[in-house]
């Protein structure tokens, strides 16, 4: 077996090259297992191209040497900060999670040595209380991301400050998910196909974030997590997948014409993509047309150099007349 599930299991956390509060607990786990035929993938809030997913990716290539990946289905290994991809994971990878505060309990109990003795025998009264709480207050239970679960039937644990639409992924998942939190000295397992149970009550069941009537502004994907983004010039607001590389992959499948897997009413199902004028064009025309495009672009962009460079050796009057010379070059290459 690979752990007891939902259990707590103190480690050394060494010192690494990063702060710790930055994923020092991931990286410990990451680094751990990984070998020379794994595929690593390192996504923060969703995103494969973030400065710290970046940064880890860079620390563990040069320290192991192993491929990098932004396919999740690609990936033996996956760390994250704060979700789970988009795709299914199967029984062949490992999900590693970084995780800022491990302890489930430690808002109802500061002293490590009580939580420990609440764990073990099993009382979780202040955690159920604390959702009542929430209930008797607000109607419902507020908790955002890091909502408590019964892992097993037997632990509740802290499944990192994941949204609540991640916690069903956990439950009965093929891929074995590892916790590991640095600050706090705490890694921690859900091993394949174990039992994960947000806690909640008869009357008032758990529920994830509501994105009924939204869709992703790129690949029209419905039955996914959303992030909500605002334009600030207009105040428009729209919606758009927060898994970058689930969001990339269905806007190149269907951009290349391959097998869609609409699962949505969005933007896109109605209406097939327009390419402007290279739409209905085989691949060498494509070619062709773009190739052009970059050909107009380089001249003008010559043109527009070459007279902001002379006109540093006019007079006032030549100036403004190249001004003008300028300013209908740069007009017609935004045209």
């Amino acid at each position: 077996g690979i752990a007891i599930p939902g259990y707590q299991v103190p480690f050394a956390s060494r010192e690494m090259p990063i702060g710790r509060g930055w994923g020092t607990g991931g990286l410990q786990i990451t680094l751990a297992l990984i070998g020379v035929r794994d595929i690593l993938k390192v996504i923060d809030q969703g995103h494969d191209d973030s400065v710290n997913a970046v940064n880890i990716k860079r620390l563990v290539v040069a320290t192991t040497g192993v491929k990098l990946t932004n396919d999740t289905a690609q990936a033996s290994i996956i760390q994250s900060r704060h979700r789970i991809p988009e795709t299914p994971l199967s029984s062949g990878q490992i999900l590693v999670l970084q995780v800022p505060t491990p302890e489930p309990l430690r808002s109802i109990e500061s002293h490590e040595t009580h939580t420990r003795r609440l764990h073990a025998e099993a009382d979780y009264t202040g955690a159920w209380l604390r959702l009542f709480e929430q209930i008797i207050h607000h109607g419902s239970m507020t908790t955002g991301a890091d909502h408590p679960v019964l892992v097993n039937d037997r632990y509740v644990m802290a499944p990192s400050p994941i949204p609540r639409f991640d916690n069903p992924k956990l439950d009965h998942a093929a891929h074995l998910t590892l916790l590991g939190a640095g600050r706090e000295k705490k890694i921690y397992a859900v091993p394949p196909y174990t039992s994960v149970k947000p806690l909640d009550f008869e009357d008032c069941p758990f529920v994830v974030e509501d994105f009924s009537g939204r869709s992703c502004r790129l690949c029209g994907a419905t039955d996914v997590y959303l992030d909500e983004l605002v334009d600030e010039e207009t105040g428009e607001t729209w919606h758009q997948c927060n898994d970058s590389s689930y969001c990339l992959a269905r806007r190149t499948r269907r951009d290349q014409g391959g097998v869609s897997d609409k699962t949505t009413d969005g933007p896109f199902d109605d209406e097939p993509f327009d390419d402007g004028p290279c739409e209905g064009k085989s691949s060498a025309d494509r070619e062709s047309l773009h190739a052009k495009s970059s050909a107009v672009r380089d001249s003008l962009h010559e043109k527009s150099s070459a007279v902001r460079e002379s006109l540093h050796a006019k007079s006032p009057a030549d100036r403004e007349s190249l001004h003008e010379k300028s300013s209908a070059v740069r007009e017609s290459l935004h045209g």
